[in-house]
């Protein structure tokens, strides 16, 4: 299984955190944030991990990584920066992680072995964290709804009913060469302008109207963040302290992954 992390992006929203480096490099907990997403996708099982390069380019420079290049960061959102690293999602399934989140092995080998074209995950117990990161929760939370079969039929869209949020997507997730092939498609039907503006939920939006390919999920319940501005990082340093979250270094058993 290959992994791939989308780094490109600088992450305006850190005041200043990010003026010097790119958000991935962030320190959480004595460690560069994209450095737990290496050990999580490698304990999860990915074999080869790559990144997809923009802001600050070089200093994101990790031994016995591949690595992508997005040139136009500054004028595309993520799905172009997916795009760069084309040539592995034709070839093989895919786990792609967004640059600024921290998660679990587990979550990792459970996208890995589950069946779909497409999965992504998402947090069932979102509003525990969200009532905590944001002053009005339903504010930044976005719909989420899944049918029977656990597959996606509604993904960020905004609304006052909390009926309409199952949970919240996370920004892991798992692309097999038929789901990218699809995307592929709808990509090539897209004015170059709305391309380089569309994001992952969009594109999630786009399919679902389309309805090209389903979209499988997989819940999980806490321990996992977005790092996505400053009070972030002291939240979840006071949700360590109160053992509200336990970093996965912190398990019985768990070892350092291996470069």
């Amino acid at each position: 299984m290959r992994a791939l992390i989308l780094a490109a992006g600088r992450g305006s929203r850190m005041e200043g955190l990010s003026d010097d480096r790119p958000k991935c490099l962030v320190a959480f907990e004595g460690k560069p944030l994209i450095e737990r997403q290496i050990a999580a996708l490698r304990r999860g099982g990915a074999g080869t991990v790559g990144v997809v390069r923009g802001y600050r380019a070089d200093m994101i420079d990790f031994p016995g990584l591949s690595y992508f290049a997005n040139g136009r960061w500054a004028e595309t959102n993520m799905v172009m920066s997916l795009a760069a690293a084309a040539s592995w999602l034709r070839s093989g399934p895919v786990i792609v992680s967004y640059a600024d989140i921290f998660y679990r092995s587990e979550l990792v080998r459970k996208l890995a072995d589950a069946p779909g074209e497409l999965v992504i995950s998402y947090d069932r117990d979102w509003r525990r964290l969200w009532t905590r990161r944001f002053a009005d929760p339903m504010a930044d939370a976005e719909t989420f709804r899944t049918n029977a079969a656990g597959e996606l039929v509604e993904i960020g869209g905004k609304t006052a009913r909390i009926e309409d949020i199952e949970g919240q997507y996370m920004g892991l997730l798992k692309f097999t060469p038929s789901a990218w092939c699809a995307i592929e498609m709808q990509l090539s039907s897209l004015d170059a302008s709305v391309r380089d503006r569309l994001d992952m939920t969009g594109l999630l939006r786009r399919l679902l109207a389309t309805k090209t390919i389903s979209i499988s999920t997989i819940g999980t319940s806490g321990q996992w963040g977005e790092i996505d501005q400053p009070g972030d990082i002291a939240l979840y340093q006071e949700m360590i302290k109160k053992g509200e979250l336990v970093l996965e270094e912190a398990l019985p058993g768990s070892e350092p992954a291996q470069e």
